[in-house]
Protein backbone atom coordinates (compact mmCIF):
# COMPACT_ATOMS: atom_id res chain seq x y z
CA UNK A 1 0.00 0.00 0.00
CA UNK A 2 1.01 3.44 -0.82
CA UNK A 3 1.18 6.71 0.80
CA UNK A 4 -1.10 8.12 -1.50
CA UNK A 5 -4.53 8.85 -1.74
CA UNK A 6 -5.86 5.30 -3.76
CA UNK A 7 -8.86 6.30 -6.08
CA UNK A 8 -9.94 2.44 -7.26
CA UNK A 9 -12.71 3.14 -9.23
CA UNK A 10 -15.39 6.01 -8.79
CA UNK A 11 -18.10 3.76 -10.01
CA UNK A 12 -17.11 1.55 -6.95
CA UNK A 13 -15.77 4.16 -4.47
CA UNK A 14 -18.86 6.32 -4.10
CA UNK A 15 -22.06 5.97 -2.31
CA UNK A 16 -24.39 8.33 -3.50
CA UNK A 17 -21.88 9.60 -5.47
CA UNK A 18 -22.42 13.18 -7.37
CA UNK A 19 -20.57 15.30 -8.88
CA UNK A 20 -18.97 18.04 -6.73
CA UNK A 21 -20.72 20.80 -8.40
CA UNK A 22 -23.91 19.79 -7.65
CA UNK A 23 -23.56 18.78 -4.26
CA UNK A 24 -24.48 20.50 -1.23
CA UNK A 25 -27.84 22.51 -0.82
CA UNK A 26 -28.44 22.43 2.82
CA UNK A 27 -29.38 26.36 3.86
CA UNK A 28 -27.27 24.80 7.22
CA UNK A 29 -24.01 24.14 5.74
CA UNK A 30 -20.89 27.12 6.91
CA UNK A 31 -17.97 27.75 5.55
CA UNK A 32 -14.60 29.12 5.93
CA UNK A 33 -11.37 30.12 3.77
CA UNK A 34 -8.44 28.26 4.30
CA UNK A 35 -5.42 29.27 1.96
CA UNK A 36 -7.84 30.89 -0.35
CA UNK A 37 -10.21 27.81 -0.39
CA UNK A 38 -14.19 28.02 0.33
CA UNK A 39 -14.14 25.12 2.48
CA UNK A 40 -17.78 23.94 3.52
CA UNK A 41 -18.90 22.00 6.99
CA UNK A 42 -22.31 21.26 8.28
CA UNK A 43 -22.85 21.44 12.29
CA UNK A 44 -25.13 20.25 14.63
CA UNK A 45 -25.68 21.51 17.78
CA UNK A 46 -27.67 19.70 20.12
CA UNK A 47 -30.48 21.32 21.82
CA UNK A 48 -29.07 21.13 26.24
CA UNK A 49 -25.48 23.05 24.31
CA UNK A 50 -24.67 25.89 26.85
CA UNK A 51 -21.90 27.96 26.48
CA UNK A 52 -21.58 28.00 29.89
CA UNK A 53 -20.47 24.12 29.85
CA UNK A 54 -17.70 22.87 27.40
CA UNK A 55 -18.59 19.64 25.53
CA UNK A 56 -17.16 17.17 22.91
CA UNK A 57 -17.26 17.44 18.78
CA UNK A 58 -17.23 14.50 16.82
CA UNK A 59 -15.79 15.26 13.04
CA UNK A 60 -17.43 12.82 11.16
CA UNK A 61 -16.38 12.31 6.85
CA UNK A 62 -18.37 11.17 4.41
CA UNK A 63 -16.54 8.94 1.68
CA UNK A 64 -14.91 9.84 -2.13
CA UNK A 65 -17.66 11.18 -3.98
CA UNK A 66 -19.85 11.99 -1.24
CA UNK A 67 -21.47 15.19 0.05
CA UNK A 68 -22.19 16.53 3.85
CA UNK A 69 -26.47 17.32 2.50
CA UNK A 70 -26.44 13.18 1.76
CA UNK A 71 -24.18 11.88 4.64
CA UNK A 72 -25.81 13.02 7.27
CA UNK A 73 -28.83 11.65 6.61
CA UNK A 74 -27.68 8.05 6.17
CA UNK A 75 -24.86 8.77 8.72
CA UNK A 76 -26.67 10.48 11.10
CA UNK A 77 -26.08 10.66 14.77
CA UNK A 78 -27.89 13.85 15.62
CA UNK A 79 -29.91 11.92 17.88
CA UNK A 80 -26.81 10.61 19.98
CA UNK A 81 -25.26 14.12 19.98
CA UNK A 82 -28.91 15.42 21.34
CA UNK A 83 -28.71 12.60 24.03
CA UNK A 84 -25.50 13.04 24.38
CA UNK A 85 -24.53 16.64 24.55
CA UNK A 86 -21.96 16.58 21.71
CA UNK A 87 -21.60 18.77 18.46
CA UNK A 88 -21.69 16.96 15.62
CA UNK A 89 -19.88 18.31 12.58
CA UNK A 90 -19.55 16.73 9.10
CA UNK A 91 -17.11 18.55 7.51
CA UNK A 92 -16.68 18.52 2.79
CA UNK A 93 -13.90 17.17 0.76
CA UNK A 94 -12.65 19.61 -1.98
CA UNK A 95 -13.15 18.91 -5.33
CA UNK A 96 -10.84 16.23 -7.40
CA UNK A 97 -12.07 15.75 -10.80
CA UNK A 98 -15.50 16.78 -10.20
CA UNK A 99 -15.86 14.32 -7.07
CA UNK A 100 -14.98 15.10 -3.77
CA UNK A 101 -12.71 13.59 -1.56
CA UNK A 102 -10.27 13.85 1.24
CA UNK A 103 -6.39 13.86 0.93
CA UNK A 104 -5.38 11.75 4.40
CA UNK A 105 -1.54 12.05 3.77
CA UNK A 106 1.07 14.69 4.00
CA UNK A 107 1.68 16.47 0.73
CA UNK A 108 4.37 15.00 -1.67
CA UNK A 109 5.04 14.21 -5.37
CA UNK A 110 3.48 10.55 -5.16
CA UNK A 111 0.31 11.99 -3.44
CA UNK A 112 -2.76 12.00 -5.92
CA UNK A 113 -4.47 15.34 -4.26
CA UNK A 114 -2.58 18.31 -2.76
CA UNK A 115 -5.60 19.26 -0.91
CA UNK A 116 -4.43 20.54 2.53
CA UNK A 117 -7.12 19.35 4.34
CA UNK A 118 -4.98 18.29 7.88
CA UNK A 119 -4.89 22.38 7.69
CA UNK A 120 -8.48 22.62 6.62
CA UNK A 121 -9.05 20.77 9.98
CA UNK A 122 -7.07 22.63 12.19
CA UNK A 123 -8.13 25.69 11.18
CA UNK A 124 -12.08 24.21 11.64
CA UNK A 125 -11.37 23.20 15.18
CA UNK A 126 -10.10 26.65 15.75
CA UNK A 127 -12.96 27.72 14.24
CA UNK A 128 -15.54 25.62 16.44
CA UNK A 129 -13.79 26.76 19.40
CA UNK A 130 -14.25 30.16 18.65
CA UNK A 131 -17.74 29.96 18.05
CA UNK A 132 -18.58 27.55 20.85
CA UNK A 133 -17.79 26.19 24.19
CA UNK A 134 -15.84 23.16 23.69
CA UNK A 135 -13.79 20.32 25.34
CA UNK A 136 -10.58 20.26 23.03
CA UNK A 137 -9.40 17.15 24.86
CA UNK A 138 -12.75 15.11 23.83
CA UNK A 139 -12.40 15.60 20.18
CA UNK A 140 -13.34 12.47 17.95
CA UNK A 141 -12.71 11.32 14.33
CA UNK A 142 -14.85 8.78 12.56
CA UNK A 143 -15.63 8.50 8.82
CA UNK A 144 -16.56 6.56 6.21
CA UNK A 145 -14.56 4.58 3.61
CA UNK A 146 -12.43 7.48 2.20
CA UNK A 147 -13.20 9.32 5.30
CA UNK A 148 -12.55 6.23 7.48
CA UNK A 149 -8.69 7.35 5.76
CA UNK A 150 -9.24 10.75 6.73
CA UNK A 151 -9.66 9.60 10.22
CA UNK A 152 -7.08 7.56 10.26
CA UNK A 153 -4.49 10.35 8.68
CA UNK A 154 -5.92 12.94 11.29
CA UNK A 155 -4.43 10.12 14.40
CA UNK A 156 -1.11 10.05 12.70
CA UNK A 157 -0.67 13.08 11.61
CA UNK A 158 -2.18 14.92 14.00
CA UNK A 159 -2.38 12.96 17.34
CA UNK A 160 -2.42 16.16 19.92
CA UNK A 161 -5.78 16.78 18.21
CA UNK A 162 -7.58 13.50 18.24
CA UNK A 163 -8.71 11.88 20.79
CA UNK A 164 -9.87 8.39 19.39
CA UNK A 165 -11.52 6.96 15.75
CA UNK A 166 -13.39 4.83 14.08
CA UNK A 167 -13.28 3.83 10.87
CA UNK A 168 -16.35 2.24 9.05
CA UNK A 169 -15.52 0.68 5.79
CA UNK A 170 -12.10 2.15 5.37
CA UNK A 171 -8.67 1.58 6.03
CA UNK A 172 -5.00 3.49 7.05
CA UNK A 173 -2.43 3.95 4.52
CA UNK A 174 0.78 3.57 5.10
CA UNK A 175 2.41 6.42 7.03
CA UNK A 176 5.84 7.22 8.83
CA UNK A 177 3.09 9.33 11.45
CA UNK A 178 2.56 7.83 14.68
CA UNK A 179 0.49 9.41 17.33
CA UNK A 180 2.95 10.91 20.27
CA UNK A 181 0.52 8.83 22.84
CA UNK A 182 -1.66 5.34 22.58
CA UNK A 183 -4.98 6.30 20.84
CA UNK A 184 -8.45 4.02 21.19
CA UNK A 185 -9.50 2.60 17.84
CA UNK A 186 -12.60 1.02 16.55
CA UNK A 187 -13.21 -0.69 13.12
CA UNK A 188 -16.83 -1.68 11.67
CA UNK A 189 -15.92 -3.64 8.48
CA UNK A 190 -17.80 -6.50 6.54
CA UNK A 191 -16.00 -9.65 4.51
CA UNK A 192 -17.39 -9.22 1.76
CA UNK A 193 -16.08 -5.36 0.72
CA UNK A 194 -15.41 -4.82 -2.81
CA UNK A 195 -14.11 -2.07 -2.72
CA UNK A 196 -11.51 -1.91 0.55
CA UNK A 197 -11.07 -5.84 1.02
CA UNK A 198 -11.36 -7.28 4.83
CA UNK A 199 -8.01 -9.03 3.84
CA UNK A 200 -6.51 -6.37 1.94
CA UNK A 201 -4.68 -6.17 -1.31
CA UNK A 202 -1.91 -4.12 -3.48
CA UNK A 203 -3.69 -0.65 -2.26
CA UNK A 204 -4.81 -1.41 1.15
CA UNK A 205 -3.57 -3.30 4.23
CA UNK A 206 -6.22 -5.79 5.74
CA UNK A 207 -8.59 -5.28 8.47
CA UNK A 208 -6.28 -7.56 10.73
CA UNK A 209 -2.80 -6.17 9.71
CA UNK A 210 -4.43 -2.46 11.07
CA UNK A 211 -5.60 -4.03 14.41
CA UNK A 212 -2.47 -5.78 15.11
CA UNK A 213 -0.72 -2.60 14.56
CA UNK A 214 -2.84 -0.62 17.05
CA UNK A 215 -2.49 -3.41 19.47
CA UNK A 216 0.93 -3.51 19.06
CA UNK A 217 1.34 0.40 19.55
CA UNK A 218 -1.08 0.91 22.28
CA UNK A 219 0.19 -2.65 24.20
CA UNK A 220 -2.96 -4.17 24.55
CA UNK A 221 -4.09 -7.29 26.09
CA UNK A 222 -3.41 -10.49 23.35
CA UNK A 223 -6.12 -12.11 24.44
CA UNK A 224 -9.46 -10.19 23.32
CA UNK A 225 -13.02 -9.98 24.81
CA UNK A 226 -15.38 -11.29 21.90
CA UNK A 227 -18.98 -11.77 21.27
CA UNK A 228 -20.67 -13.23 18.17
CA UNK A 229 -24.63 -12.09 17.09
CA UNK A 230 -26.72 -12.79 14.44
CA UNK A 231 -28.97 -10.04 12.99
CA UNK A 232 -30.62 -9.37 10.03
CA UNK A 233 -29.34 -11.89 8.27
CA UNK A 234 -26.01 -11.60 9.14
CA UNK A 235 -23.24 -12.25 12.16
CA UNK A 236 -22.04 -9.46 13.59
CA UNK A 237 -17.98 -10.56 15.41
CA UNK A 238 -17.28 -7.97 18.11
CA UNK A 239 -13.53 -8.37 19.72
CA UNK A 240 -12.52 -6.31 22.20
CA UNK A 241 -8.60 -5.59 23.25
CA UNK A 242 -8.37 -3.77 26.31
CA UNK A 243 -5.87 -2.54 28.96
CA UNK A 244 -3.42 -0.82 26.96
CA UNK A 245 -1.53 1.92 27.44
CA UNK A 246 -3.47 4.66 28.96
CA UNK A 247 -5.96 2.31 29.54
CA UNK A 248 -7.32 2.18 25.80
CA UNK A 249 -8.66 -0.22 23.33
CA UNK A 250 -8.56 -1.47 20.18
CA UNK A 251 -12.46 -2.96 19.19
CA UNK A 252 -13.98 -4.41 16.13
CA UNK A 253 -16.98 -5.00 15.12
CA UNK A 254 -16.90 -8.01 11.83
CA UNK A 255 -19.85 -7.88 9.48
CA UNK A 256 -20.07 -11.31 8.06
CA UNK A 257 -21.19 -10.70 4.45
CA UNK A 258 -21.05 -6.97 4.92
CA UNK A 259 -20.64 -5.10 1.70
CA UNK A 260 -19.15 -1.33 1.12
CA UNK A 261 -21.64 0.66 3.59
CA UNK A 262 -22.10 2.47 6.10
CA UNK A 263 -23.88 -0.24 8.22
CA UNK A 264 -27.29 -0.25 9.24
CA UNK A 265 -26.37 -2.57 12.25
CA UNK A 266 -28.95 -3.32 15.34
CA UNK A 267 -26.10 -4.79 17.99
CA UNK A 268 -27.98 -5.12 20.92
CA UNK A 269 -30.15 -2.47 20.10
CA UNK A 270 -27.91 0.15 18.61
CA UNK A 271 -26.93 1.34 15.69
CA UNK A 272 -23.38 2.53 13.84
CA UNK A 273 -23.51 5.80 14.98
CA UNK A 274 -24.19 4.49 18.88
CA UNK A 275 -21.69 2.15 18.93
CA UNK A 276 -19.52 4.79 17.96
CA UNK A 277 -20.27 7.17 20.65
CA UNK A 278 -20.62 4.93 23.16
CA UNK A 279 -16.81 4.11 21.60
CA UNK A 280 -15.47 7.05 21.67
CA UNK A 281 -17.42 8.69 25.22
CA UNK A 282 -14.75 6.26 27.32
CA UNK A 283 -11.78 8.26 26.50
CA UNK A 284 -10.05 11.50 26.39
CA UNK A 285 -7.11 13.05 24.92
CA UNK A 286 -5.09 11.37 27.80
CA UNK A 287 -7.03 7.52 27.21
CA UNK A 288 -9.42 6.02 29.34
CA UNK A 289 -12.05 8.47 31.48
CA UNK A 290 -11.82 7.33 34.98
Amino acid sequence: MKNILVIISISFLCLNCKKFKEANKNPNIQSLNHNGVIREYLTFIPSNYKDTQAVPVVLNFHGFGGNISDYSTYASMERMADLENFILVYPQGTDMDEFSHWNPSLPGSDNKSSADDFGFIEMLIEKLSADYSIDAKRIYACGFSNGGMMSFGLVNHKSDLIAAVACVSGSMLETDNTPNHPKPVLIIHGTSDGVIPYIGNNDYTSVESTLSFWRNFNSTDSTPYSNTITTGGNSIEYTSYSNGNNGVSVEHYKINQGGHEWFNLNYEGKNTGELIWNFFSKYDIDGLIE
